[in-house]
């Protein structure tokens, strides 16, 4: 998924946009305007996912990253923890492959106030 779908779909409130960098990577860049905050490198991630989820796993999220290479591990380990509907935004925040990113495209950020 582009960035662009992510934060549209995160916007209308069919999908729930995880940022899991970490927070030195949050104050570095900012997060998403739509995007909530949680590191899958803070111990507590899955808790964490699961209370921001209201508990209903299989409801649609997405994870960003830096460039999509963490996201789309962690995707396939939340499949594997039986969360139903989980898409990897592959471009990231920076930008790889997959296309320019969140920041390259220009889309709003917010400060991370952690």
């Amino acid at each position: 998924m582009d960035c662009e779908t992510a934060r549209r779909l995160a916007l209308a409130g069919d999908l729930l946009l995880i940022d899991i960098r970490d927070p030195t990577e949050w104050q570095a860049t900012g997060i998403g305007d739509i995007a909530l905050p949680i590191s899958v490198h803070v111990p507590g991630f899955l808790q964490t996912l699961d209370a921001a989820m209201g508990g209903d796993k299989g409801r649609a999220i997405a994870l960003i990253c830096a460039a999509g290479s963490r996201s789309a591990q962690i995707a396939a380990q939340l499949a594997a923890h039986g969360y139903g509907n989980v898409a990897d935004v592959g471009e990231g925040m920076s930008g790889s492959v997959a296309g320019p990113g969140w920041l390259r495209r220009g889309l709003p950020v917010k400060t991370f106030e952690g």
